[in-house]
């Protein structure tokens, strides 16, 4: 195990930061970082790629189940929680800049303020979405129960709607817990001018959560 020169132990953890040795330099072990996670996130792409294809299949197939179901959804909710993902979108980016620019207490802000929006998305989606809708009988498949139905494959459609929406509702839980664990390492003094990798990926995949609500959301509540 290598050890920290004494006369760097005053400097901040960030500071001291070394890349492994399999790297030339830290540069080109966070473009690797980032091309890898790059990767990963086209795996994630095809996983809602799926999604969309069942989605417009059906619709092509059923209009009139997706016209229905589509004006049993409030814009409004779904409006606001485009407007709360926006902003979270931001204050990721500022985070990012901050870490970069050494503004360590502003960046800490503004992970909190991410999160605080991650969980307003899933509060109303919950509050005001699911649980409504779920105690009326609009639920997916074999557990469709709504009496005031007009179009027969509208239990399909409810089926696409929390395929989608509760997929993308576990992705958002997932950045959350990053976003908590960067905040957290940061008061240890992790991230700073020249070593914010976990910051930047993190930053990567709360930005694709965001790029899919922004499909999702004229997708499923624009349709009228």
């Amino acid at each position: 195990m290598s050890s920290i020169p004494s006369q760097n132990a005053s400097k901040p953890l960030w500071a001291r930061y070394t890349h492994a040795s399999h790297f030339r330099t830290a540069a080109e072990e966070f473009d690797a970082c980032k091309l890898g996670f790059w990767l990963f996130l086209t795996t994630e792409v095809l996983l809602f790629g799926g999604i969309f294809c069942a989605y417009f299949i059906f619709r092509t197939l059923y209009p009139g189940a997706w016209k229905e179901g589509s004006q049993l959804l409030d814009w409004r909710f779904g409006g606001l929680n485009t407007a709360v993902l926006l902003i979270s979108s931001y204050t990721m980016a500022a985070s990012i800049y901050c870490f970069q620019k050494g503004y360590t207490r502003r960046a800490q802000w503004n992970l909190i303020i991410t999160l605080i929006c991650g969980a307003a998305f899933l509060f109303i989606k919950l509050a005001y979405e699911y649980i409504p809708k779920w105690s009326v009988g609009k639920r997916p498949g074999a557990l469709f129960d709504y009496p005031f139905a007009a179009d027969p494959h509208l239990p399909l459609w409810w089926s696409v709607y929390y395929s989608g929406t509760a997929i993308h509702a576990a992705h958002v839980i997932i950045g959350m817990v990053l976003i908590a664990r960067v905040l957290y390492r940061s008061y240890k003094g992790h991230y700073g001018p020249t070593h914010y990798t976990m910051v930047e990926i993190t930053g990567l995949y709360w930005h694709l959560v965001d790029l899919i609500w922004i499909f999702l959301f004229p997708l499923l509540y624009l349709i009228h």
